[in-house]
């Protein structure tokens, strides 16, 4: 697969407009549901910057963690600033940057946590085409009709059928994105949606691990992504029940916190 396109002098990498088109989707998808719920279009600039910003420094931190042995024998990696990201670093740090940007603006953190992480599966769903063109994330190989063959790939095997892995993990995401806006549209309890995403993802990338043929690292049987999925999916279904009840707590101290106006409508 090709991931260079030549115009004249300019030449655009289709991974990054696969991620530039999945920002962009995601940031329009999220304002367009937000507003049906009286949320701040405002709000939603900010939490895209924010999580845009903790993603990128939280996917580095985990690529450094979870490679520290290589780290140690060759310390250029720490400032090989064009590879060595970890989504799940990303996904934690966008979260946890996002929370912080609510907090400060004393915004309820449930409600946007609802409408984006669908969202967020959209983007990872264009994420992954933009690893197919690229051809990093690439499956083993296989003898099966089921297959891919890169000829011009920087980082899959070239001439080698490959299970696509790309694509198989872009069209899980893109089915978690449409499950889980269903899935809110039936009004569920806050944050139960959010939580759903840490389920459907981290069970879809437990599995789409035991298909993948690039090295990503292990610990024991499982590779470092499944270990972490695991913790996922358990942190998942632990909100799923929790988030409901932190949520109503968390309103019932916001509305406890307004300021009461007396009858004259000043405040008392």
């Amino acid at each position: 697969m090709f991931n260079d396109i030549h115009i004249g002098p300019l030449t655009l990498h289709m991974y990054g407009i696969m991620i530039a088109v999945g920002f962009i989707a995601a940031l329009l998808l999220c304002i367009r549901r937000g507003k049906k719920r009286g949320l701040s279009e405002d709000a939603f600039y900010g939490i895209f910057v924010c999580a845009l910003l903790g993603g990128i420094v939280g996917s580095k931190l985990l690529y450094w963690i979870v490679s520290l042995p290589q780290i140690i024998q060759n310390p250029s990696l720490m400032l090989d600033f064009r590879n060595g990201f970890v989504v799940y670093g990303g996904i934690i740090g966008g979260i946890f940057a996002s929370w912080i940007y609510l907090r400060v603006k004393k915004q309820n953190f449930f409600d946007y946590f609802d409408v984006v992480m669908p969202s967020v599966a959209l983007a990872q769903g264009f994420g992954r085409l933009g690893c197919f063109f690229a051809g990093c994330c690439y499956g083993r190989e296989t003898d099966s009709a089921f297959h891919i063959v890169f000829t011009h790939s920087d980082f899959a095997p070239n001439n080698v059928p490959l299970i696509p892995t790309q694509l198989m993990s872009s069209a899980g995401d893109f089915l978690i994105a449409l499950g889980l806006i269903l899935f809110a549209n039936r009004n569920p309890k806050k944050g139960r949606v959010g939580a759903l995403y840490l389920i459907l993802y981290g069970c879809g990338r437990f599995v789409i691990e035991f298909f993948r043929g690039d090295p990503r690292g292990s610990v024991g049987v499982l590779s470092t992504s499944q270990l972490i999925s695991l913790i996922i999916v358990a942190a998942g279904l632990l909100l799923f029940f929790l988030f409901p009840k932190m949520a109503q707590k968390t309103g019932t101290k916001e509305r406890s916190e307004e300021p009461r106006e007396d009858r004259d409508g000043e405040n008392a």
